[in-house]
């Protein structure tokens, strides 16, 4: 096959230190793909894997044409990876998926029949998170619930990466370049017509998650700084009660020293009160500083990612095969 003959369904995997789990990952994949019947890719986008994941795939793709690899010049993180894995997909629909088998590959036909019927963006919304600690399934149903409070943009709760973009989906996300990407945000950002479907996920094949609470806790930070400047008027609207409040206590402290004669409060109030006003400062500060801060990222508008090494695709026509 001609590598510009158009190629119908191309699947996006990020991949960072995940060699425990793709050969059962890309097994079961390939498997599933057998049976849509379609000329077919999988973008392997290796994120600086510091394991035999390169190797893995390497393997992968001497064997299978389907396989192309993504090689990125160091670590850039799952949403850089993800990016440069779509930016390389030629596909006229992409599925991503992560490979550590908490999505099913076996769900990508129902993506599929969903595109065909008119759908460019379908997504998978979980109805079951197994293998997650009751403390990360609260915390994340509290952030969704917090940005899309926040937001203008409609960010479905329990929606991970795992989905289906077409082509004119997946052009309109690619010419979003910011430097801080929360794609779950910039997927509901484009718009365009989308379906959920539900489903079951299920406990990480094999390995160990990436995903510490630290990490957890700054990825939160990067989604709503990306997608509102809510907490910057909420800054505005605090330091307005707080010094209404500053100036009534004030008033009242000197109505009552000239009235009554009593004494104004010693050390110990003085004090609370400076640090109570110095840590609603603080706290602004730091604010108007992670905004500053991606502001200074975006002006310095530097490539999102580097590549080590590129191997393209060579699938073949399923009804070619004899």
């Amino acid at each position: 096959m001609n590598k510009d003959e158009p190629i119908t369904l191309s699947v996006v995997v990020p991949a960072y230190n995940e060699q425990e789990v793709l050969p059962a990952f890309h097994r079961r994949l390939s498997a599933v793909l057998d049976s849509l019947g379609v000329t077919s890719e999988v973008v392997y986008a290796n994120d600086g894997s510091c394991d035999g994941t390169l190797a893995l795939l390497e393997l992968l793709a001497a064997v299978d044409p389907r396989v192309a690899i993504v090689d990125l010049s160091r670590n850039f993180g799952k949403e850089i990876a993800l990016t440069a894995g779509m930016d390389h997909a030629r596909g006229e629909a992409v599925v991503v998926i992560d490979a550590d088998l908490q999505d099913p590959p076996e769900l990508i036909p129902e993506l599929v029949k969903y595109w065909r019927e008119g759908f460019d963006v379908v997504y998978a919304k979980r109805t079951v998170r197994d293998g997650e600690s009751w403390i990360k399934k609260s915390t994340a149903k509290l952030f969704y619930q917090v940005i899309r409070g926040m937001s203008r943009v409609d960010i479905p709760q329990d929606v991970g990466d795992f989905r289906l973009l077409s082509r004119r989906a997946l052009d309109a996300l690619g010419s979003l370049r910011e430097q801080h990407r929360f794609m779950k945000g910039l997927f509901a950002w484009i718009g365009f017509p989308s379906k959920a479907v539900l489903y079951k996920r299920d406990p990480r094949f094999a390995g160990e998650t990436k995903w510490n609470y630290w990490k957890l806790w700054n990825f939160a930070l990067e989604g709503i700084t990306s997608f509102t400047i809510a907490p910057l008027k909420i800054a505005t609207y605090v330091g307005m009660l707080a010094s209404l409040g500053a100036f009534v206590y004030a008033a009242w402290i000197v109505y009552r020293t000239l009235m009554h004669g009593d004494p104004a409060r010693g050390y110990p109030s003085m004090m609370v009160v400076i640090l109570f006003f110095g840590g609603l400062q603080l706290m602004g500060m730091g604010i108007i500083g992670e905004y500053l801060g991606r502001m200074f990222d975006e002006t310095k508008n530097r490539p999102l990612y580097f590549l080590k090494g590129y191997t393209p695709s060579r699938p073949t026509n399923p009804e070619s095969k004899t």
